[in-house]
């Protein structure tokens, strides 16, 4: 529930700044008659969001033999880890050119009267942020977390969406700029946490499956934590914990999660004079 929360909250509260930012430039070009198409624009976002969402679990359940099934899992853990990832560093640095951007496109829209281009605006912004969250729900359901059940991701899911809104709508209201640079920072940290555990499940699957060579436990600390309830299982869920992993499943989980902590390290140093 929690790794859901978190992602589906980061991801909410970046489509939502997003769209709190256009409505304000709207209103300070006084152009806000063209709110109504960023409205329009990110509500239909969000209900191709949801088509995706059920389509791909369909197209899934469709698949008769488990082999081809677990095939496309591993295909969506691998994806997930590397696009989670790849937001929690680089995009970072994007995030001050895309806001200029989006200012730029929208006086361009409102200078030549174009709604569509408008409508389109939002409902790319919240078509991603949806995509993307879609995405990481699938890659943690698949993932070998047994305490990840669809009505806690579900319920995790829909608190972190109403918790980046009402952020959103307090940041909008208020008077006082809050320090989001930190919190993108260290959920970003935390998402990296979680990749690393969605590619040791694709590992662990690509093991199932024969693609990799199987091995047998590396160690077993089970009897200090043991994976399989309280506080293990929930760090299973969470992070992709393991008390007993083979020796390829340790190896992953850990040059990915070394190789990402570097360059997070790097994106989020303080610049040098």
């Amino acid at each position: 529930m929690l790794a859901s929360f978190l992602i589906v909250f980061r991801e909410g509260l970046e489509a939502f700044l997003l769209l709190g930012i256009m409505l304000t430039y709207l209103d300070k070009i006084q152009a806000s008659g063209y709110r109504r198409y960023v409205y329009l624009g990110s509500i239909v976002g969000l209900m191709v969001s949801l088509v995706v969402a059920f389509v791909l679990q369909v197209v899934i359940s469709q698949f008769e033999s488990e082999h081809y099934k677990a095939l496309l899992m591993i295909g969506i853990l691998l994806f997930a880890s590397g696009v989670l990832s790849y937001m929690s560093i680089w995009m970072q640095r994007q995030s001050g050119a895309r806001v200029s951007a989006v200012r730029s496109q929208i006086e361009t829209h409102v200078t030549t009267r174009n709604v569509i281009g408008m409508s389109l605006l939002s409902f790319v912004a919240v078509l991603r942020e949806g995509f993307e969250t879609v995405l990481f729900f699938s890659a943690l359901t698949y993932a070998e977390s047994k305490s990840m059940t669809l009505q806690s991701g579900v319920a995790g899911g829909l608190l972190g969406l109403a918790s980046s809104i009402a952020l959103v709508w307090v940041l909008m209201r208020g008077t006082r700029k809050l320090a989001l640079g930190p919190f993108f920072k260290y959920t970003g940290l935390l998402l990296i946490v979680i990749a690393a555990g969605l590619f040791s499940s694709a590992v662990n699957m690509m093991q199932t499956v024969g693609w990799l060579p199987p091995g047998a436990a590396l160690f077993d600390i089970s009897y200090i934590l043991d994976d399989r309830g309280g506080i293990g299982l929930f760090l299973r869920a969470l992070f992709g914990y393991n008390a007993s992993p083979n020796l390829l499943q340790f190896l992953s989980w850990t040059l990915f999660l070394g190789t990402f902590l570097f360059f997070w390290r790097r994106t989020y140093a303080p610049a040098r004079a």
